[in-house]
């Protein structure tokens, strides 16, 4: 293994350049909060040493400056992901995750959760508007969320998309609560306190709105069962 001690300093940033031989994946890069001339340099950075790059939370004026730059650079604007690189190619892809948005509110967080899960090796399906409000359109798509080896729930409101899930499949939940609501929703701190709260086993939770986590987090698992197949 690499020195682990060894990392790329720019001054304002020191880029984890050893991560992906550690971890298996590479450091992905959190672009709100960074001006776009710094978001720029690490990823121009990263780039030149070979490294895939994810960003999250990326704006329109640093994608437009990454694609004129870098050949075959993608930016998803609904997810707000910018990727330069891949870690394999589509058709390698493994396994299935599955992120099932409540409403079309909760795309934005359900779009950075199946980026992130494919850029990271994961077949993704992405399900929309089957919260529990119309459970009907739920039951309707159980038998491609019972294909999924990660399913990532995605809610505001109150949150209970999660729960609901877990009780019907056998794959483990992650739950994605968004900022989605009126007052009392708190900006996704019910759907949180929901989510963590639930009674159904096999669900774990990530941060509001932290799409990125949750698919890293369901690309993991996936990634899991396609070198252990169920059953062995």
């Amino acid at each position: 293994m690499a020195d682990e001690t060894i990392s790329d300093d720019l001054g304002f940033a020191s880029i984890d350049s050893g991560r992906q031989e550690r971890t298996g994946c590479p450091e992905a890069v959190y672009c709100m909060g960074k001006t776009v001339d710094q978001a720029e340099a690490i990823i121009v950075r990263m780039r030149e040493k070979g490294i895939p790059v994810l960003g999250t939370k990326a704006g329109p004026e640093l994608a437009g400056r990454i694609i004129k730059r870098f050949a075959g650079a993608e930016y998803d604007s609904a997810a707000r992901t910018l990727t330069v690189g891949s870690l394999c190619p589509a058709d390698e892809r493994l396994g299935l995750v599955v992120v099932a948005a409540a409403g079309t509110s909760d795309l934005p967080a359900a779009a950075e959760a199946a980026r992130t899960a494919e850029f990271f090796g994961s077949k993704v399906k992405l399900i929309c508007d089957i919260g529990v409000a119309g459970i009907h359109r739920l039951f309707a798509r159980l038998p491609e969320l019972r294909e999924a080896r990660a399913i990532v729930a995605v809610a505001g409101m109150e949150g209970a998309l999660a729960g609901v899930i877990a009780g019907l499949v056998s794959a483990p939940v992650i739950a994605l609560p968004t900022s989605v609501g009126y007052g009392a929703s708190f900006g996704g701190l019910s759907a949180l306190l929901g989510m963590l709260t639930s009674c159904a086993p096999g669900i774990s939770v990530v941060n509001i709105d932290n799409g990125f986590g949750a698919g890293y987090q369901a690309s993991l698992i996936n990634r899991l069962g396609a070198i252990q197949p169920a059953g062995v």
